[in-house]
């Protein structure tokens, strides 16, 4: 651990879920840390905090808190979402790498998304394949990981599932390729640990690959409670979650993501199955004095 020390890695993004992943690996790595945040007071900021850790605030909307906070770093981590809306997300994007390769960094890594190459028409998809082009064309040395859909999205189902059902609007024998956040992180780390192995390489990651009953099957081992899955008609679905979110699902219905797990295995052996991830997220239902474990 001691080798990293004296490199510092910006993390943007730091109180967010990939982000947050992403610090806690590369603290175990022995990195120097410069958390990004615009409020280091909010409560997801409280994670950030540890040895060798500066909490940076700035904003990508204020170029110059970003040149400021990119002064001798070694490396970045960057992600953005699109919350704001694409043009945002694409414009935070591309200022993070102009800055970081006008700063001399020595090594970008970009979250993206899996399958953002593929024409999907999902814009959150097609905004960030524009940044990865961007970063490209820089010159910068980069890594881009590509996540599929997370875990951690099922703790937002807790009330439903832990009454006995859990809803998409997918077909029961449709395939959902899902990773772990703790291991997207893990891969920032392994890109800052080891550069030359994975300078200028494109990286799409899963864990598990389950349908919707597989996925009811887990649960209900692990809850020790009988979980099914009820689909949602499309309609409804629409109704409730928005036109991108449907249009989505249906492309994950129609076609959805190709990780090559194995080959992702490779790399990382103690890759999260959603079996094992979700026992690190809920305790049987019938023992549960309080609320579920927290995500590894």
């Amino acid at each position: 651990m001691a080798k990293h020390h004296d490199q510092t890695i910006l993390v943007i993004g730091a109180t967010g879920h990939q982000g947050g992943a992403a610090l806690r690996h590369l603290r175990q790595s022995g990195f120097a840390l410069r958390a990004f945040t615009r409020d280091p007071e909010k409560p997801e900021a409280a994670h950030l905090t540890g040895p060798a850790t500066e909490i940076f605030r700035g904003d990508l909307d204020d170029q110059e808190s970003l040149r400021r906070a990119l002064d001798g770093v070694h490396g970045v981590f960057s992600v953005q979402d699109s919350k704001q809306g694409y043009e945002t997300e694409v414009r935070h994007g591309r200022a993070v790498a102009d800055l970081t390769n006008r700063a001399r960094v020595d090594h970008l890594v970009y979250s993206s998304v899996a399958s953002a190459d593929r024409n999907t028409g999902i814009p959150h998809f097609d905004s960030k394949f524009q940044i990865e082009n961007h970063i490209r064309n820089t010159g910068l040395r980069y890594t881009i990981i590509r996540p599929v859909a997370f875990m951690e999205n099922f703790l937002a189902m807790r009330p439903s599932i832990e009454n006995g059902a859990f809803s998409m609007p997918l077909s029961p024998q449709t395939r959902l390729q899902m990773i772990a956040v703790d291991d997207i992180g893990a891969f920032a780390a392994m890109a800052f640990v080891r550069p030359g192995h994975w300078q200028n390489r494109v990286m799409e990651l899963a864990g598990d690959d389950l349908s919707m009953e597989e996925i009811a099957e887990t649960l209900s081992r692990v809850t020790e409670k009988k979980v099914s899955y009820v689909p949602v008609p499309w309609e409804r679905f629409e109704q409730q979650a928005g036109k991108e979110m449907t249009t989505m699902f249906r492309w994950f219905e129609r076609e959805g993501y190709h990780v090559d797990i194995p080959g992702v295995r490779l790399e990382r052996p103690q890759l999260m199955r959603f079996e094992r991830w979700a026992s690190l997220n809920w305790q049987p239902v019938g023992t549960r004095a309080s609320g579920g474990g927290a995500a590894s």
